[in-house]
């Protein structure tokens, strides 16, 4: 039975194969010579945030104030949270160490010679080095300066100079590197806005609340050091759809088939999107991809994510519950406050990680598909809702936004500054209480030293 199905596989995978080679080199050459990849759009946590909001490409620092009308006309704006990942950064070691290898490889094996190999091999230089490990780099501090500004534009009464110089701006960052160079950015972005000078940046690093997984003992044995938490992902880069993109990829550079591996697959595919989201450059690279390779490399990454960060296991929600009480713990106080005319802090900064974003967004519901994404069902999974090109990209936000009304409190949501509603909430804006009663064994449960308890030794871990 099981040599039957592999001669199956087989010869899915070479017929699949045989269908796309025809259409696959006209496709990727006539892109060739645009700005932006035709794949921009799939690549995951490696995508640029422009991808996600296009109209700043023309424009960086427009904003659509329209979008802020929370349903009634008497609303002021009183508070604002906005958790944000850090901007665009450096590749880290390991992904550096596979490029190196796929460099060399096609330095020394390839033998096609259409132009874009050409270019790789005589004047594209591998300039990524293993210092560069994840830094920040100039488009991702420019990501978190035009974002500053935009907010500025959005919130003007909350994001003050006022309210800067009398410190009702807080800020909070990892200590990540990238992270606390993101929250001086921004910070840059606003001081440079009002032409401030004698105020400098400040923050306070606070890796509880921003890095909460490596402090959830339960999320780092069952997850993170479990070698069965991502079998998923592990399947599908053994799985026929992979197995084409590994094929075609070695067809485009004429090097024997067995010399193509699932890495040096995603290593060419981050080259791509490095090249791009770094320097703004349509790389020669990303003609070893056609549009439906991008897909399938899209959900091998968003399989990882959901599995490891989002809805695959419990414990990656649960892990979220310390930011996920910070959060309305400080609604709750603002919501307190108002009542009395003065709200102490006006606006929030908190800079994390994709690894921050999405198991807090998991835990309050977005973006849960019907069906689990799992190895075997990727062509079901065309219209998911789970696509971190989409919701996490570098410079990714969660803002939270609190109006005083008439009728009482509301609390908008907006995902990369465009209105999302909250699960099962069918208003852009609900009344506070509402929200707080839709999370109510949430607000009242969660509790991160109970979750994050580790339930048994186990056994999966690798030495």
């Amino acid at each position: 039975m099981t040599s039957a199905l592999s001669k199956q596989t087989l010869f899915f995978t070479t017929f699949s194969l045989a269908l796309t080679r025809f259409s696959y080199c006209s496709v990727a050459n006539a892109n060739v010579n645009s700005s932006i990849p035709a794949i921009a759009n799939y690549f995951g946590t490696k995508g640029r945030y422009e991808e996600v909001n296009p109209y700043l490409i023309n424009d960086i620092l427009s904003v659509n104030k329209s979008l802020l009308k929370p349903g009634c006309t008497d609303c002021t704006a009183i508070h604002v949270t906005a958790i944000i990942r850090h901007g665009t950064r450096y590749p880290t070691t390991k992904n550096i160490k596979r490029m190196q290898r796929l460099y060399d490889l096609v330095l020394n094996d390839a033998m096609n010679t259409d132009k874009w190999l050409t270019e790789i091999k005589t004047k594209w230089e591998m300039w990524y080095t293993e210092d560069m490990d994840g830094k920040l780099v100039e488009k991702g501090r420019d990501d978190h300066r035009h974002l500053a500004v935009r907010l500025a534009t959005f919130f003007p009464s909350l994001m003050s100079e006022e309210n800067l110089r009398s410190h009702r701006i807080r800020f909070i960052t990892s200590s990540k590197h990238r992270c606390v160079d993101s929250i001086v950015a921004f910070q840059e972005g606003l001081l440079n806005l009002w032409k401030v000078t004698e105020v400098g940046p400040s923050h306070e690093i606070n890796d509880e609340l921003m890095r909460f997984f490596d402090q959830c003992k339960k999320f780092v044995d069952d997850v993170e050091n479990n070698k069965t938490a991502l079998e998923e992902v592990h399947l599908f880069k053994a799985s026929a759809e992979m197995k084409i993109v590994q094929m075609k990829m070695a067809d485009q550079l004429q090097v024997p088939y067995n010399h193509i591996t699932p890495d040096l697959v995603e290593a060419a595919f981050f080259l791509c999107s490095y090249e791009f989201a770094i320097k703004s450059l349509n790389s020669p690279w990303c003609n070893l991809f056609h549009e439906t390779d991008a897909q399938v490399l899209e959900y091998k990454n968003d399989l990882k994510q959901y599995w490891k960060r989002g809805y695959g296991h419990d414990i990656n929600r649960k892990s979220s519950c310390t930011l996920f009480h910070d959060l309305f713990n400080r609604l709750d106080k603002v919501a307190h406050e108002i009542r009395f005319g003065h709200v102490s802090e006006a606006v929030t900064i908190q800079v994390g990680h994709a690894e921050t974003l999405l198991p807090l967004l998991a835990l309050m519901g977005f973006f849960r598909d019907e069906t689990p994404l799992t190895a075997d069902n990727f062509d079901l999974q065309h219209g998911r809702t789970f696509r971190t090109s989409r919701i996490v990209p570098y410079a990714a936000n969660l803002v939270f936004v609190l109006y005083d009304c008439s009728e009482g409190l509301r609390l908008q949501f907006l995902l990369n500054e465009t209105p999302l509603k909250f699960p099962d909430i069918n208003h852009q804006a609900p009344l506070y209480s509402t929200v707080r009663e839709t999370y109510r064994e949430l607000l009242h449960g969660c509790n991160f030293e109970k979750e994050c308890e580790p339930s048994r030794p186990n056994r999966n871990c690798e030495l």
